[in-house]
């Protein structure tokens, strides 16, 4: 058996900061080669990246691959997901990529449900992770 090593997976550590999420979601993607490849080079980013419904289809938007921004990618869920989703930005929610990763043959997108965070929020979340590090080091 061959050592195949995994490539890791391209996260976006601003969603977690920006945004208090819930209901994660792994969708696929159509890509074309040339982007399956950048992806699995990890050259890739989903900083500024969002996820719209057009026609009752996913849609990522702002992904940066390589040197150039790759425009309406479509992503692939169930009606009943997509319907949810629906439901949860019509509530006022966001649907925000969280990580982009291999997976065996294909490349699958991580999405959520998220709610914007306010400054107070984010100063509490920074707070939170600086005492967890204070923790770790003793």
């Amino acid at each position: 058996m061959k050592n195949v090593k995994k490539p890791a997976p391209v996260v976006n550590r601003r969603a977690h900061y920006d945004y208090n999420l819930s209901d994660k979601l792994e969708v696929g993607m159509v890509l074309t080669g040339a982007q399956v490849r950048l992806i699995r080079d990890r050259h890739a980013q989903l900083k500024g990246t969002y996820v719209t419904i057009r026609n009752h289809e996913l849609f990522l938007l702002g992904l940066t691959l390589g040197t150039d921004t790759a425009e309406n990618i479509k992503l692939l869920a169930t009606k009943k997901q997509i319907t949810a989703l629906e439901r949860a930005k019509v509530d006022g929610s966001t649907i925000v990529p969280v990580e982009l990763h291999p997976f065996k043959r294909h490349i699958k997108l991580t999405i959520a449900v998220g709610e914007g965070k306010k400054k107070y929020d984010k100063r509490q979340t920074i707070k939170a992770r600086d005492l967890d590090r204070e923790r770790q080091r003793y």
